[in-house]
């Protein structure tokens, strides 16, 4: 009978799910496990400045991928992740989290080892990962394969994470297997007679409907159905908006493509056309405090029909196990060839610029996508550029990364390496504040360690402006130490010679820019080295903020 080494069929599994980039940081029990993805010549190995890091570019990364993976070591690297990796649980991502951990001979005597909390128990910090894994296992050498197996599948049927322990004497440990089946990572059959039912009911709902609106959000992302909903809204003609999780689901320059809808937060446009409805269609919605505008989403239920992926809800009546993945393509065919045609006059647009010399959020957001390439992503930091995203007119094609749900500052730094290296093919812009920025700075030298070319905007309004916002404008605790943020590239080495020789990212644009003219003048360099990456440091006054953000702070001052 053939045999494989534990370690050789977890790496074989992860790249089976699409996976050829493993994050992480090295330790002295996960580095058996490293020689085998260095020495794969299928796999990069992500070289991470520290585990949060690495956890958050894993997420960017399964955003782009579908899936993605993390390697940290026992107890002090696993920890150090753990906020990512609950994030990107908290957001549906199947990110896998791998951590080796001591011999099984040292685990069974209970030594009092390094990395532990002396107390020779080896199951604690297994035990508050579990917390936040979909399926989880500590790995012995009886059924390990099967263990690998069902958390891996679990995760990406669940579109959770999953956590594998991994003893370091148990990596090269090999077991005797008999032919190994692919991975079962597709979801069963929806009900046939239940399915039947609930497509007859909701046909009927359309076909009464004089103003039928489709609203899209971010589980279309998780499930990877956008090309489904696409012909769905084609072949309807029905007026389309997405909800913030559901940004860059649909292609925003589709003809039924009206806008962003969250609650009060929307434009009024968009708000009235919404409430103007008399049937509104949801796919896979979130209905999470950031994303309704502070739950000022007021859809009526009588009147709204829930695809999701789980079961379809038609007014009060839920179809269970019937999920929008099978039912979304059955329910487009069941569809009049001819798209219906709705005059809704052109589609509402932010404010327009206002007149001035400095780089405020109306004339920041408005001005930055005419600067930017089709099929971009966007990854837009907790807080102040995430909400002012909502509205951002992308190019064709444009991915957006954001964390809505968990919103943990920092994020984007880390989620923008994980999706540059998932595709590089496309040019990353990264919407960093300067606060955010200080908690994972270090991942600048990872973007240049791997050759990579993001734009990224420090966006410097000196001090954590949706903290002052919400309370204790001039408090101290919503200030820090100014950096010096223009020199990053040049701290983290991008000019030294041994490291431009390794490979290391050319550097275009690097320095401030302070008012609307420097602005411009360093976008067209941004345009004209798409092969570079380059460093804005956008100066911006102190309390400006982006429309969008001041009406949630407002509603959360009401709640």
């Amino acid at each position: 009978m053939p045999s494989i080494s534990i370690g050789q069929h977890l790496i074989n599994r992860l790249k089976e799910i699409n996976i050829d980039v493993i994050f992480g940081v090295p330790g002295d029990f996960n580095m058996p496990l490293l020689d085998i993805i260095e020495d794969d010549a299928e796999l990069t190995w992500g070289n991470n400045a520290n585990e949060l890091n690495a956890s958050y570019a894993a997420d960017g990364y399964a955003r782009i991928r579908g899936a993605g993976a993390v390697v940290t070591t026992f107890g002090v690297g696993e920890l150090s992740a753990v906020n990512g990796i609950a994030g990107s649980y908290s957001e549906m991502l199947p990110v896998i989290h791998i951590v080796g951990t001591p011999s099984t001979k040292s685990q069974a005597a209970g030594a009092m080892l390094h990395h532990t909390l002396g107390d020779g128990n080896f199951d604690v910090f297994y035990n508050m990962s579990s917390m936040i894994a979909c399926a989880s296992t500590h790995l012995k050498k009886q059924h390990a394969i099967s263990e690998i197996d069902r958390v891996i599948s679990q995760a990406v049927l669940s579109k959770r994470t999953g956590y594998i322990g991994i003893p370091i004497d148990l990596i090269h440990y090999e077991v005797e297997v008999p032919e190994i089946a692919p991975l079962v990572v597709t979801l069963p059959k929806n009900p046939e007679q239940t399915q039947e039912i609930a497509l007859k009911v909701v046909v009927d709902a359309i076909e009464k409907a004089s103003h039928p609106v489709i609203v899209v959000d971010g589980c279309v992302l998780r499930n990877r159905c956008q090309k489904d909903v696409q012909d769905f809204i084609t072949r309807s003609g029905f007026p389309t908006y997405v909800a913030p999780m559901g940004k860059g689901a649909v292609d925003e320059s589709h003809p039924s493509f009206r806008g962003c809808y969250s609650g009060n937060v929307t434009l009024e446009s968009v708000d009235k056309e919404i409430h103007q409805a008399d049937l509104i269609i949801e796919i896979g919605s979130i209905k999470s405090d950031f994303n309704t505008g502070n739950f000022s989403y007021s859809l009526n239920r009588s009147k709204t029909i829930t695809l999701h992926s789980f079961a379809t809800i038609v007014f009060c009546a839920e179809y269970q196990k019937v999920s929008m993945m099978e039912f979304i393509p059955l329910l487009t065919e069941a569809l009049p060839k001819e798209p219906r045609v709705f005059d809704l006059g052109p589609r509402g647009k932010p404010e327009p610029i206002q007149e001035g010399t400095e780089i405020t959020h109306n004339y920041f957001w408005n001005k930055v996508p005419e600067f930017m390439d089709e099929n971009a992503i966007v990854c837009a930091e907790t807080g102040t550029a995430e909400f002012a995203s909502l509205n951002l007119d992308g190019p064709k094609g444009t991915t957006y990364i954001t964390q809505i749900l968990w919103g943990s500052i920092g994020f984007s730094v880390g989620a923008a390496v994980g999706a540059a290296i998932a595709d590089r093919s496309r040019r990353v812009y990264l919407f960093v504040g300067d606060g955010s920025f200080q908690l994972t700075a270090q991942e600048i030298s990872v973007f240049l360690r791997h050759g990579l070319t993001p734009v990224v905007f420090l966006l410097n309004n000196d001090g954590y402006l949706i903290e002052k916002l919400i309370h204790g404008p001039h408090r101290s605790y919503n200030n820090f130490q100014m950096w010096n943020y223009s020199k990053a590239l040049d701290f983290f080495g991008a000019h030294l010679e041994n490291n431009q020789q390794q490979g290391c990212s050319q550097v275009g644009f690097e320095g401030k820019v302070s008012n609307r003219d420097e602005f411009e003048a360093a976008m067209k360099d941004v345009q004209a080295n798409p092969d570079k990456m380059h460093f804005l440091e956008v100066i911006m006054p102190q309390f400006d903020a982006p429309r969008e953000l001041k009406l949630l702070v407002a509603n959360s001052e009401n709640r």
